[in-house]
């Protein structure tokens, strides 16, 4: 039987060796491949990269080699690149769409399929939905090999790299932040990203250490490429130990980032998203919407009202928040997950060019990470935040959808001593309280349930976390998923 092939959050994405196989990525490109030309516009080509994971080139070839055997070009990256940069020679090339090769910042055993159409950005569900049926209904893979495809002119290897370096330095003031003096350390996590923010911000009194700049495919201590705190030790001790100016790190195909304060502070993603926000609000002058996934912080919110701007909240994933900034001409789009996007480049996440807005911040400003984040408290109020993250087994999803109606419409009163204002569904379950609330929702990317929350205080934002125990007047369905999420995080340790 075969594999069923699903679109999550961000691609179609599976353990390599067990569904995710040479086989399955062929059937992946042959659906691509009809719906290419039932769209009539397969004569465009399509770009094909790849990120630094296990076999991705040859995964990549594959792609590639489907293609062309459709009569499809395909324009491939020569070597490893981000996701942004993959996306941007859409652009570049006028093709039809890209074919990306990657897991982003799943754990290393997993690799994934993502289709950026002609506009560059994440696919949008009706899209998702249409590729799906077209792999399921695809016929016999046809396929040329590599060299034979190559000498036809059907696949044409390229540098990914210039159009996206020039795009960079009209969108970054580089020579600002060269001459700035700052010591940047850089955390590659083994991934695509690697020597990006280096090379562009080379040649002046600003200096970039990288670590984990080479590939490796293991993604050694870490557990997955994710810039979040627990898996950057070896950036934070380097930063408490050498005297950087911050720290930047970028995920498995850097499309995300994490940020790293004078201090060794991991910043929250949802601080940098306020905080880059603020820049192009504040500094830079600039107006236009704000669009974010609804995990991201209300101190955004705070943002809109003091600047005059539309704050639009959307599911989680760049398939709902790219369409929607492109609608309204957003300035900035982003999610908790540190993707970032901006006006004036690609409706995508973008974590070498965050990365770059946050050394321009400081550069213009003069001011350290911890400064930003103060000025920026200093508007909005203090917000905490901190996500858990509870593997389940994929047999119980149903059974945990099912509780987890149970929390709403009256269904659940009362966490940690809250009183629960209102309920919504816009992904997953949100819980508003005063000045605070929770989320629960299943990952679109791996077999996780996700908790989310925000307050005032740091400790109502573990007591949140910790809802099993702090049910109050609830009864029924509400109260049983609460205490299986109380279990399942001690059992799991995790409180990432």
């Amino acid at each position: 039987m075969a594999t069923e092939i699903r679109f999550g959050t961000d691609g179609w994405r599976a353990r390599i060796a067990e569904d995710f196989t040479f086989e399955n990525v062929a059937r992946c490109s042959q659906g691509l491949a009809d719906r290419l030309k039932a769209e009539g516009i397969a004569a465009k080509g399509l770009v094909v990269g790849y990120d630094t994971r296990f076999l991705s080139r040859e995964f990549a070839e594959r792609v590639a080699m489907v293609m062309a055997g459709n009569g499809i070009k395909a324009y491939l990256s020569e070597k490893a690149a981000p996701t942004p940069v993959v996306s941007f020679n859409v652009l570049h090339h006028q093709a039809a769409g890209a074919a990306i090769i990657t897991a982003s910042h799943n754990p290393a055993n997993w690799n994934g399929f993502k289709f950026k159409p002609e506009y560059a950005g994440s696919a949008t569900q009706e899209v998702t939905d249409q590729l799906e049926l077209a792999i399921a209904e695809s016929g016999p893979v046809q396929q040329i090999p590599l060299t034979r495809a190559s000498d036809e002119g059907l696949i044409v290897e390229f540098d990914p790299d210039p159009p996206y370096m020039e795009r960079m330095s009209k969108l970054i003031d580089l020579p600002a932040i060269r001459s700035a003096g700052l010591r940047v350390t850089v955390d590659s996590m083994f991934g695509a990203g690697a020597g990006y923010i280096a090379r562009l911000i080379a040649g002046g009194s600003t200096t970039v250490e990288e670590i984990n700049g080479y590939r490796n495919p293991a993604f050694p201590g870490m557990e997955q490429p994710e810039p979040i705190a627990h898996n950057l030790t070896t950036l934070i001790e380097r930063i408490k130990a050498g005297g950087a100016s911050v720290g930047l790190a970028l995920d498995g195909d850097a499309d995300r980032v994490g940020v790293v304060d004078e201090h060794g502070r991991f910043v929250t993603t949802l601080e940098v998203f306020s905080l880059l926000a603020l820049y192009l609000l504040e500094n830079k002058g600039e107006k236009g919407a704000l669009v974010k996934g609804v995990t991201s912080s209300s101190m955004l919110n705070r943002l809109g009202e003091r600047f005059g701007v539309d704050v639009h909240e959307m599911k989680v994933g760049f398939k709902y928040i790219g369409p929607r900034m492109s609608e309204v001409d957003a300035l900035m789009g982003g999610e908790e997950s540190g993707g970032f996007a901006f006006r004036g480049h690609i409706p995508e996440r973008d974590g070498v060019l965050s990365g770059l807005y946050i050394l321009e911040y400081m550069a213009k400003t003069g001011s350290t990470p911890s400064q930003l984040v103060q000025h920026l408290l200093d508007q909005v109020g203090s917000h905490y935040y901190k996500r858990r993250d509870v593997s389940f087994d994929p047999q119980d999803r149903t059974r945990i959808e099912e509780l987890q109606r149970g929390i709403g419409d009256g269904g659940l009163t009362e966490v940690a001593g809250l009183h629960v204002r209102q309920t919504d569904e816009i992904d997953g379950r949100r819980l508003v309280f005063d000045d605070a609330w929770l989320i629960i929702r299943f990952s679109g990317t791996e077999p996780l349930l996700r908790l989310y929350a925000e307050a005032g205080k740091p400790e109502l934002v573990e007591a949140l976390l910790d809802g099993a125990g702090m049910v109050g007047a609830s009864r029924g369905r509400a109260v049983r998923m609460l205490h299986y999420i109380g279990d399942s995080i001690w059992n799991y340790g995790g409180d990432d």
